[in-house]
């Protein structure tokens, strides 16, 4: 193949219909195909990048290899598809006007007016291209974030516009992703919004090739046939998005749909073999028919919202299919567990995870997690923060310096076991002073650690600002707390355990956006069969 061809993703009616879900499936099915596919992600607000929203506003945040903080779609995109994304896969209007705005101050544009179009439309439209020009992929699929009609999606939407018609015909296709509402008191199902939805892409010049509808009850052929009338498609490209009871169900509901062979058809290109998905339906299998259940703690401070922790509740459905295990994740608020309440609270569970996080809110509520944990042998897992925490606690409780703490949250401590980088800290831009994306690390031999990965060096992707304190390494081993992982360029402790304890492990960086359906990551898979053995002992 000598051309990518490009896919867009486009969404109606309403937000958080599932674009990110159904890029990610056909991407899937497209790649079980023999295609080379990427997918990203193009956000309409005007944060640079997503490191500094709350997870309130926006889900988690999602951290790549080279170290990009993006949206947690591109989470989805590397749990279906197995292939790590970059900053390439993310780009924010801010990101965009950032870049312009710099061109312009260099005089890049030679005294123009500088606009929306074409400056940044062009912006756009070569960011849209950047993978697909690098020669890897065949197919380059771009989700459009918001919703058509959006004043912050419009220049976007005309930046889709104008590189369709510029592609040229069959290279460059538009899927409309959108919601068929069912009345209750009417009983049926309404086309309407569709309608309205594809009317208002059409006045921006667009034409969607594809109809994706997501709906709560199976779409009637009338209903298909009139959709593809109103809509302006063809009957084979109005596609049934039906509610799934997991979202791996969803690359099988759309291949039964058909959903890549019409986009191959109108992107010209063959079907090749039928899409494998033997290792995906193994998976599946294994999920919907679990031998075992868990209860396991998901200890945060954010845990109203599902998608705060999205990467982590995902990696439990890895990991419990591996150990064909239902983990049901009690969600755990951190602010409102304190010494009194902490055996009520924890006493009915097969483990306990202590989340990832920043700033002080509900950080005493973790340590007594950590400690009643410890204490009572139940099997034990912190990530970022929460191997922190883990850290606190044992130099409070065991070791008795009392006000241990981190320098995040009581600058004054007498005993900073977790201390800011001395590098960092005259840098005031709050993304500049992260310890992000992909860093090496070292493991000790018979450890925990060196058993659960069966290897003697691994690379995992960091998202923090302050560190183990080294100062303090020696008296915590020597009390039984392990540093059983050091990144091997610069010391820093990326492991801690306890060794006479049935599991008990705390990482800095985050594991759980490295696990994906094909590959679950070991730590939560050791993690999850550790607490049916808890559970069964």
């Amino acid at each position: 193949m000598n051309q990518t061809k490009y896919i867009f993703v486009t969404g109606g009616v309403t937000s958080s219909l599932g674009k990110g879900i159904i890029a990610a499936s056909l991407a899937k099915l497209l790649q079980a195909r023999g295609y080379r596919t990427t997918i990203q992600k193009f956000d309409p607000y005007l944060n640079v990048d997503p490191g500094t929203l709350n997870p309130y506003e926006h889900g988690e945040c999602f951290v790549t290899d080279d170290g990009a903080e993006t949206d947690l779609d591109l989470g989805h995109y590397e749990r279906f598809l197995n292939v790590p994304t970059s900053q390439a896969n993310n780009v924010t209007t801010g990101r965009v006007y950032l870049s312009v705005i710099e061109k312009e101050r260099r005089g890049e544009f030679l005294g123009k007016t500088v606009q929306v179009v074409p400056h940044i439309t062009n912006e756009i439209k070569e960011r849209m291209q950047l993978l697909g020009k690098s020669g890897d992929y065949d197919i380059v699929i771009t989700e459009i974030g918001g919703t058509v009609g959006d004043i912050e999606s419009l220049p976007y939407i005309e930046s889709v516009r104008q590189l369709v018609w510029e592609l040229g015909e069959n290279n460059g296709i538009v899927i409309h992703l959108t919601l068929i509402p069912f009345l209750a008191a009417a009983g049926e199902l309404k086309t309407k919004p569709t309608q309205h939805s594809v009317k208002t892409l059409m006045e921006s010049g667009i034409k969607a090739d594809i109809l994706v509808c997501r709906t709560e009850h199976h779409l009637s052929d009338e209903l298909r046939q009139k959709l593809a009338l109103f809509c302006n498609v063809k009957r084979e490209a109005v596609i049934e998005s039906i509610d799934a009871s997991t979202i791996y169900d969803v690359p099988n509901l759309m291949l039964e749909e058909g959903l890549d062979k019409v986009a191959l058809k109108k992107l010209d290109l063959p079907e090749k073999a039928t899409p494998d998905l033997k290792n995906w339906n193994e998976f599946l299998q294994k999920h919907k028919n679990p031998k075992h259940t868990v209860n396991i703690g998901l200890v945060g401070k954010y845990v109203e919202l599902q998608d705060s922790y999205k990467s982590i509740l995902e990696a439990f459905i890895h990991a419990g299919a591996t150990n064909e295990t239902r983990v049901n994740v009690v969600s755990i608020h951190s602010e409102y567990l304190d010494e009194k309440n902490a055996k009520e609270k924890l006493r009915d569970l097969d483990g306990i995870l202590v989340a990832p996080g920043f700033g002080e809110r509900g950080i005493e509520g973790k340590i007594e997690t950590v400690r009643y944990a410890r204490e009572n042998n139940i099997p034990f897992f912190g990530i970022c923060l929460g191997m922190q925490m883990a850290v606190i606690e044992y130099s409070r409780n065991v070791l008795g310096h009392k006000d241990a703490n981190s320098t995040e949250m009581n600058s004054g401590t007498a005993h900073p076991v977790i201390n800011l980088m001395e590098e960092q800290k005259t840098i005031t831009d709050k993304g500049g002073t992260m310890r992000l994306g992909a860093w090496k690390c070292d493991i000790k031999e018979n450890s925990l650690a060196s058993k659960i990965y069966g290897k003697a060096q691994i690379e995992e992707r960091h998202r923090h600002r302050y560190e183990f304190n080294g100062e303090y390494l020696e008296a915590l081993e020597k009390a039984g707390l392990i540093a059983s992982g050091v990144n091997p360029d610069t010391k820093l402790v990326e492991i801690i355990e306890i060794e006479k304890h049935p599991f008990f492990i705390g990482v800095q960086y985050h594991p759980e956006y490295k696990s994906t359906v094909a590959n679950p990551h070991p730590l939560f898979v050791s993690f999850v069969k550790a607490t049916v053995d808890y559970k069964n002992k």
